[in-house]
């Protein structure tokens, strides 16, 4: 057999094999879109959700005490201040004094 004739016969095949992937791409394009399997993810569970939740709150608060603790320099607490009896014995009674102000001058206004 000549090979120029095997050559015609390969390209002839090879042209009819183009038409036919060319031909079925465009049945493919026009009419449904290629088939393609999506997995849709499955929702979260509700303990799940608790769980990521407080995980994430966790991570802010870790987040938050670092920022804090490079902000200020180590410092030792200070001391709850405290009331004497006595400064607050003083309070109240300012504080009894300028109600009975008030409810002398509310008696005057009603008397008048």
């Amino acid at each position: 057999m000549d090979t120029r004739k095997i050559l015609l016969e390969l390209r002839a095949e090879r042209n009819r094999i183009d038409q036919a992937i060319s031909a079925l791409e465009a049945v493919n394009s026009a009419g449904r879109p290629k088939t393609t399997v999506t997995r849709r993810r499955a929702g979260m569970s509700d303990s799940a959700r608790r769980k990521l939740s407080r995980l994430l709150k966790q991570r802010w608060a870790q987040g938050k005490m670092r920022h804090r603790a490079k902000a200020r320099p180590a410092q030792a607490p200070k001391r709850a201040r405290r009331m004497s009896k006595a400064a607050r014995n003083r309070i109240a009674a300012a504080q009894r004094a300028r109600w009975a102000r008030v409810k002398s001058e509310q008696a005057k206004k009603t008397a008048a």
